[in-house]
């Protein structure tokens, strides 16, 4: 194996390479992935599983066992010259010592230390200057030398190095492999937005059928799916409350075979779980099917329970004009339901019973035929159910009232009032009278739910809601799918709160559409230690990368690599990619990896989402999820992102 040839090193290189501990700059780094398994497997590479007859040492066909096992097929006749060049002693195995040495040579990041070689040229090291010079002219992070002193003595191994103000290759990986230097601008992964502006002017992260483990037909219900639902930053559940025996309401999906939990059991749950994730608040939409008895034990269940956390008056004095905000209700629950009466009449000497208020989720979407651009018909209204008073007083500021069309809702509807939407009749408005749905959610809320055909619970697309300012665009959190993923990246920012502010033009009627065009520049360098598809021993996966933009209609692009043939440990593309996106504010980044397949569908391993105004420029790797969205320990890519303006 070719090695690289160096530079003539000035005497005091010498002297630093010749101080005890201080390893030659150009040498391997050390990966994570050997220390773990080193560790998992005693503590010495000997013992891997891969060392079949437990002999501490490795012979060739054990290299290649182990090499399956990390999703790698290499030339034979490259891994025999890795295998030779390690095996020091010439006695055909290799020894604890060499089955290192021998990983090192296999895992060396040539494209980083073709990098780190262009910046270190202080005797063959990083200096604190060079460190900076490869921050602004690179990363395009405005820095110091204190910021660069600062990196060294965090991420530096060698404590030579560290003394000498120096970053080894092996302390430069290790950098750009923290997590504040990957590809999610870390200033977004705390709660950077203005929390102080009305409820109804963000985005919120929201579940449908909260209590389902599976599908809406016969699947479980569980107290274990809210759970999983806040512990993901979801600020709005959904309860679909039935009587129950021994007079107390049960949780489930109506009419189908779908187990039943107790309401109180979720309640509780709520409680104790709302707040682990985001400070704050959690809305609570009540599709009620209860009883008037049941339905006065809900109330007493609520307030009993959540006790001063529940919001059972508007906050301040009077009859407020416009929703409060999220930090004013931190920490709070609202309820989302029905009102016997207006909120108005809270606030007058007598109570009168408002007649078009008493609806459930199905009615507040019965009108689907449209008669002209923005009125509907409501030939199809129920009658009313009977309600009691005691669950009406807990609904505050989300009302639920029938849609009868925009210009019904200007004139007629509080802001506290809120509709509820079909997707395919959401998604028609959104299309067809687009300004004029932006324009309604300035001052309302709307929540959007999956339509009653969707029996496996599967997802829609929530990106063309949010293009349309609706804010409770509410998805089946127990599925698993791109359009999961996409709303997973969407509130992975301002500290995974589960509230994400409005471009300006969404909450204002007198700001300008005016956004600043970008173009975005991806190269997809390479890969480090991608899962199997396919848990067979003999198993590797040819991945590919897809880079994926999802937004506004004329923004919608997808570009992929090449694939690379049996290789899931280090694939290297190097392949450049180039994106005109016009409303960076709305737009979403996804990348995926793939593994190829000629004879059927590529299959997914992985991806990672963010929003394209939380990239980071410069050269980033990139965490990866399963498909669960959970993370992939040592899995990523390594990318270069530009931006530029457009002008």
């Amino acid at each position: 194996m070719k090695r690289l040839q160096r530079k003539k090193k000035t005497s005091r290189s010498v002297e630093l390479l010749q101080e005890p501990g201080l390893q030659e700059p150009g040498s391997p780094a050390r990966s994570q992935s050997m220390i773990d398994m080193s560790a998992e497997y005693g503590g010495r590479p000997g013992l891997m599983k891969s060392d079949k007859n437990k002999d501490d040492k490795w012979s060739q066909s054990e290299v290649k066992n182990f090499l399956q096992l990390i999703n790698i097929e290499v030339d034979d006749n490259y891994a025999e010259t890795l295998f030779k060049e390690s095996n020091k002693s010439k006695s055909g195995y290799l020894s604890a010592e060499e089955i290192e040495h021998f990983y090192d040579l296999l895992t060396q990041r040539k494209e980083i230390g073709v990098l780190y070689r262009r910046y270190a040229t202080t005797t063959g090291f990083m200096s604190p200057e060079n460190l900076v010079e490869f921050l602004m002219k690179e990363q395009r992070e405005k820095t110091t030398l204190a910021d660069a002193h600062k990196i060294i003595k965090k991420h530096e191994p060698d404590e030579r190095a560290k003394e000498k103000k120096l970053l080894s290759k092996d302390g430069f990986l290790m950098y750009l492999q923290n997590p504040e230097a990957l590809v999610l601008n870390p200033e977004h992964k705390k709660v950077y937005q203005d929390m102080s502006q009305p409820l109804n002017h963000y985005f919120i992260s929201s579940s449908h059928n909260t209590y389902l483990m599976e599908d809406q037909l016969k699947g479980p219900s569980s107290t274990e799916a809210y759970i999983n639902a806040l512990k993901k930053g979801c600020r709005c559940v959904e309860l679909d409350c039935w009587d129950g025996s021994d007079d107390e309401p049960v949780i489930s999906h109506g009419h189908t075979l779908t187990s039943k939990i107790l309401f109180k059991d979720v309640i509780e749950v709520i409680k104790e779980y709302a707040f682990k994730t985001s400070d704050y608040p959690v809305i609570l939409s009540l599709e009620n099917h209860c009883s008037v008895k049941q339905q006065r034990v809900m109330a007493h269940h609520m307030t009993s329970i959540l006790g001063s956390a529940l919001v059972t008056s508007p906050l301040g004095e009077g009859m407020p004009t416009n929703f409060p905000s999220p930090e004013e209700l931190k920490r709070k629950f609202l309820i989302k339901g029905k009102r016997l009466n207006k909120l108005e009449t809270c606030f007058a000497t007598e109570a009168a019973t408002d007649e078009d208020t008493d609806v459930t989720e199905e009615e507040e979407s019965s009108d689907e035929d449209e008669q002209e651009e923005e009125e509907f018909s409501d030939e199809d209204e129920q009658e009313e159910e009977e309600f009691t008073k005691e669950l009406s007083n807990l609904v505050i500021y989300c009302e639920s009232v029938h849609f009868h069309g925009f210009k019904h809702a200007r004139k007629n509807q509080s802001f506290y009032e809120m509709s509820s939407f079909q997707e395919g009749k959401a998604m028609d408005l959104a299309e067809k009278w687009a300004n004029a749905y932006i324009h309604h959610n300035v001052d309302k809320l709307s929540r959007i739910y999956p339509k009653g055909t969707r029996t496996n619970s599967s997802n829609y697309n929530p990106v063309p809601l949010w293009n349309a300012g609706c804010q409770i665009v509410a998805l089946n959190f127990q599925t698993t799918c791109k359009n999961m993923d996409l709303n997973q990246g969407r509130f992975l920012i301002n500290g995974k709160s589960g509230y994400i502010l409005k471009p300006a033009y969404m909450r204002d009627r007198s700001t300008k559409f005016n956004p600043k065009h970008k173009m975005l520049y991806i190269t997809v360098i390479s890969a480090q230690q991608l899962p199997k598809v396919n848990q067979k021993k003999s198993s590797i996966v040819d991945p590919l990368v897809k880079v994926e933009v999802y937004g506004v209609p004329d923004d919608e692009q997808v570009q992929e690599t090449s694939h690379v043939e049996n290789n899931g440990f280090n694939p290297k593309w190097n392949t450049k990619f180039q994106f005109d996106v016009h409303v960076p504010e709305l737009a979403l980044v996804r990348f995926v990896v793939k593994d190829h397949d000629s004879m059927s569908a590529n299959e997914f391993v992985a991806q990672y989402t963010l929003p394209f105004n939380s990239l980071k420029m410069g050269y980033r790797h990139v965490p990866l999820l399963d498909k669960n969205g959970d993370p992939l320990p040592s899995a990523g890519l390594f990318v270069r992102i530009n931006v530029l303006d457009v002008e």
